[in-house]
């Protein structure tokens, strides 16, 4: 018989076992500095669909050349393309980064304020890059869930759901709000590393005795 849900114990057993591996690359960019709004915003834009080892290196690259609104919105969308060739849809995001980036400096000062309805009446941006901006540059006390924290969620029991968005809603009724941003920092490592996807690693993860294990078939 499992046990009852202990989130706080499940998280903090999780921090420990993700130490080994890459940081997710949000919380990553924010420890070399990229704190801003913006930063973080772009930085998760090019994310989407794209492996975060890739995003990383792109979102510095993008950055060594042009970090601020007024920089980026100073380039063509070609000549960001090229620096953000290797993430998925590239061209598309350079179009969105630069849009984005002169409706920050023609209506906003060069400054993205800390406004979620603001973030997401932007083309591409979705609850997930808005929610993750927000907590990691503005403190705000939100949730961030992408396919990882979905996944893991649903096999732990823990919430029930067929999409992210289902299961932010679901998290936001039950999850303590200490640990809203927490989830996605802890998650996505321990997603892509020990609750993977196909054959997680059941035998070693540290909340096997809270997990329902929903929809595992292959358990390593």
């Amino acid at each position: 018989m499992k046990r009852p849900f202990d989130i706080d114990e499940m998280l903090r057993r999780i921090e420990a076992a993700v130490q080994p591996y890459p940081k997710a690359a949000m919380f990553e960019l924010a420890e070399k500095g990229f704190t801003s709004t913006f930063e973080q915003l772009v930085a998760c834009l090019l994310s989407i669909r794209t492996y975060d080892e890739v995003s990383l290196v792109a979102a510095q690259r993008l950055f060594a050349k042009a970090r601020t609104p007024a920089a980026l919105a100073a380039l063509q969308p070609a000549e960001i393309d090229q620096l953000i060739r290797t993430c998925t849809f590239h061209d598309r995001k350079a179009v969105q980064i630069r849009n984005i980036a002169q409706t920050v400096v023609e209506d906003f000062g060069g400054v993205l304020p800390c406004d979620r309805n603001l973030i997401l009446s932007f083309a591409g941006v979705g609850p997930k890059c808005a929610n993750l901006a927000l907590g990691i540059s503005c403190g705000e006390q939100v949730i961030s869930v992408d396919i990882h924290v979905h996944r893991v969620t649903n096999r732990w029991g823990y919430v029930a759901t067929k999409t992210p968005e289902k299961t932010m809603t679901e998290l936001e009724k039950v999850l303590p709000k200490a640990q809203w941003l927490n989830i996605n920092r802890l998650l996505v490592p321990f997603g892509k590393h020990i609750c993977t996807g196909q054959a997680p690693k059941c035998s070693t993860c540290p909340v096997l005795e809270y997990c329902q294990q929903v929809g595992v078939t292959n358990p390593r």
